[in-house]
């Protein structure tokens, strides 16, 4: 190891990582897996896993494989398997050609229970359900074996290979491991292994008449790969002896589950099943729906996955469960987009500003700076002329002192233009302002200003001939409250914000989003960064916002 790496202040599980390098375990090589579930699509929360276990084998020379655990045809798709693959690969990881699946150990899972069976570890269960969990005993009294457990090894093995072939109804027989039913951890206590259910899988079709369970096929799944580190968050921590039992009586390869606190995040929730809910209910559009945590809804928000990788890295690896600030992910956002999204000006709500001194029918080109934090982004051209739009919020018939916005008698600089004086304004007849009728100083033009007018104020504006319509989707945190599962009582989807999605549509932009690409994100002066969402046509263009340009994150904690 790098006399570099020695010296780095390093977590928990790196530090097992280069202990297990400096003593030659497994010859110091470093495997790592993410394993997901094809039954919904990713959140927030395993990007952290999918960030340390794709960064710690490539950091220490190491691969990892992309596992999906698909031993449940009931609740598995492949949709769910191509959104998983795009995300991982949209964050910047590569499997490589390391692809599996648990159904790819299907025969082997099967001979490993053989295995068990045959060494008088495993037998088959024909008790219901609810008599297994009342056998089971609690946390303060031991189990009681059920009538099957001294079944011989000859029936065990027969009706294991009856199960597998189809011949009784599901839910009838379990395989169960034959650990120990007094044992402090409940999940000790003769675990289910198998359980029949005849239904096709995603994968092998209707090859399958029995599923192992996911604390059987976990570990060896991990065994078979040669994993050498296998990371679990840290609900699994009461799983690994579990994990470890398996292992030692199978006599195979000793993966090690390592856990660590799972990413958690205020304002939303992080449960697959809690969010297909809000997909099939209707509370959202659709898993890519941009309140949505998932991945694949940030992404069309316009979140960027640098910044959720940095993000993950600020969050810190712990072995404690904590809720994260949700506007520590809104400002690594910003901090990434601020160095990235090219500025454009659009105007949400117009109001018509003449320019009477300047010539009718005459139109220049103005250059606007792309991004001022990034010297070879370059820039645009922008036309000005007689007519333009600003905010409506801009302007104040009467406005209050220190207000350096447009008003009568008042001048604001124009964004990368000329310098303007208001003069007149027409209003319909219940006040309602209609035009505002200025003036502007020739000289006063943006990066060569002679003028000597100094204004306190600078407006964003358009082109009111030459500009673009856009529709702006704007979006707010989707939960109104910080713990939304914090009260049993309550049911979740009561806390939603009726305010977290609002369409704006009459805005007007400048002719330079008419170009807009898929991915490229966008400052829109003083309103936020914004990203053309996949919806948009040339001859409808929408774009959603990603976050404004408020930090509450840094005001804390800066």
């Amino acid at each position: 190891m790098s006399e570099a790496l020695e010296q780095e202040s390093v977590h928990f599980i790196e530090q097992i990582i280069q202990d297990d390098i400096a003593s030659g375990k497994h010859d110091g090589r470093i495997h790592t897996r993410f394993p997901p579930e094809p039954n919904g699509y990713l959140h927030i929360g395993h990007a952290m896993a999918i960030w340390l276990s794709f960064s710690m084998a490539e950091k220490y020379g190491g691969v990892t494989n992309l596992r999906f655990d698909d031993t449940n045809p009931t609740t598995e798709d492949t949709e769910y398997v191509n959104a998983i693959k795009r995300d991982i690969k949209w964050l910047g990881y590569d499997w490589e050609d390391r692809l599996f699946f648990s159904s790819d150990h299907f025969q082997t899972l099967y001979d490993f229970a053989v295995q068990l069976i045959e060494k008088g570890l495993a037998y088959v269960d024909d008790s219901t359900p609810e008599e297994i969990a009342e056998a089971k005993g609690d946390p303060q009294t031991p189990g009681t074996p059920t009538p099957y457990r001294d079944r011989s090894v000859e029936e065990n093995l027969q009706l294991f290979r009856e199960m597998k072939e189809g011949k009784y109804p599901d839910g009838t027989r379990v395989l169960r491991a034959k650990i120990d039913l007094a044992s402090p951890n409940m999940l000790l206590r003769d675990p289910l292994m198998y359980r029949i259910k005849r239904e096709p899988h995603h994968r092998t079709g209707d090859t399958w008449n029995i599923y192992p369970m996911y604390d059987f096929a976990h570990g060896q799944c991990d065994s078979i790969e040669e994993i050498t580190h296998s990371l679990c968050s840290l609900e699994f921590e009461n799983h690994r002896p579990l994990y470890d039992w398996f292992i030692e009586k199978l006599e195979i390869f000793p993966s090690r589950q390592i856990e660590f606190a799972r990413l958690n995040l205020d304002y939303t929730v992080m449960s697959k099943r809690r969010l297909l809910r809000l997909v099939q209910e209707g509370y959202v559009q659709g898993w890519d729906d941009p309140r949505m945590p998932t991945l694949s809804g940030m992404r069309r928000r316009g979140y960027t996955p640098e910044a959720i990788i940095n993000f993950v890295e600020r969050s810190g690896l712990t072995k404690r469960n904590k809720i994260n600030d949700i506007s520590l992910l809104e400002f690594s956002v910003r901090e990434h987009l601020n160095q990235v999204a090219d500025r454009v000006m659009v105007v949400m709500d117009p109001v018509k500003v003449i320019i009477s001194n300047y010539p009718e029918g005459q139109k220049e080109s103005l250059p606007a700076i792309n991004n001022p934090e990034d010297e070879t982004a370059g820039s645009h051209e922008l036309p000005f002329g007689r007519e333009i739009y600003i905010e409506r919020s801009d302007f104040m018939m009467d406005p209050p002192k220190k207000y350096f916005r447009l008003a009568p008698g008042k001048d604001v600089r124009l964004k990368f233009a000329y310098i303007i004086h208001c003069d007149d304004v027409v209003t319909d007849d219940s006040g309602h302002v209609q035009e505002i009728h200025c003036s502007y100083y020739p000289d006063s033009k943006s990066g060569s200003d002679s003028s000597g007018v100094k204004p306190k104020g600078t407006l964003h504006w358009v082109h009111a001939q030459d500009h673009v319509p856009v529709e702006l989707r704007m979006y707010d945190r989707l939960f109104q409250v910080r713990e939304p599962l914090a009260d049993d009582a309550v049911d979740f989807v009561e806390h939603i914000n009726p305010e977290s999605m609002s369409v704006h549509q009459g805005a007007r932009a400048e002719p330079y989003l008419a170009d807009a690409t898929a991915e490229k994100r966008y400052q829109f002066f003083r309103k936020g960064y914004f990203i053309q969402d996949p919806d948009s046509r040339p001859d409808h263009l929408i774009f959603n916002r990603t976050v404004t340009m408020r930090d509450s994150w840094a005001k804390k904690n800066g």
